[in-house]
């Protein structure tokens, strides 16, 4: 079980790299294959085809983004505190793992044409479920009256871009890669707009 696991994972690292770098349609299963150390026959005893195989990385993405949405309905916590540990989640995912989230961009951008029933069956529920938790927030006082819908999609917006549109930013900034201190900043603009945003006037 544990060789199985740990080629899996291989794998999984070499599809996230490839898909990024190539999207879909460019990716080859036998490149996959070879520069995970593996045949390509051995590669699809585990991925029997390249769908099955992109669509586990966009599995692996989404259960973690959906983790994250899944903290805003925390009771115990203030609002304030569940949005800045959000925001500061997301971002730490476009630290940590910029390839994955552009292989989910990059799914989105194309129309999500392999993707899209999966995302409209696991996340539009969630977003659903949150919205009413702002609504509950909004009708207790807890936090200005807010477009919970559009707040939300400017979040995934503001932090995702870090990852998915790094080559800009750092063309931009004149270096070859973001740094710690550009994800401080970052996360520091963020969680002051968003809580401007949300603040009793």
């Amino acid at each position: 079980m544990l060789q199985r696991d740990r080629l899996e994972a291989d794998i999984l690292a070499e599809a996230v790299r490839t898909f990024a770098e190539c999207g879909y349609e460019g990716a080859s299963i036998a490149v996959i294959a070879e520069n995970a150390g593996l045949s390509k026959q051995n590669l699809m005893y585990y991925f029997p085809t390249k769908q099955a195989l992109y669509e586990r990385v966009l599995d692996n993405v989404l259960d973690d983004w959906l983790e994250r949405m899944a903290s805003l309905a925390d009771p115990a916590q203030s609002p304030q505190d569940l949005l800045r540990a959000y925001i500061q989640a997301k971002l730490r995912f476009s630290r940590e793992q910029p390839l994955a989230s552009r292989v989910y961009a990059m799914e989105v951008i194309g129309g999500a044409q392999v993707y899209g029933p999966q995302i409209r069956e696991r996340v539009v529920p969630l977003l659903r479920r949150d919205i009413e938790v702002f609504e509950q927030w909004i009708a207790a006082g807890r936090i200005a009256p807010v477009n919970a819908t559009h707040l939300l999609f400017a979040i995934w917006a503001m932090t995702q871009s870090y990852a998915d549109f790094s080559a800009q930013m750092t063309l931009v900034l004149g270096r070859k890669e973001l740094t710690r201190r550009d994800f401080d900043a970052a996360e520091e603009t963020i969680i002051r707009m968003v809580l401007a945003a949300v603040a009793q006037t």
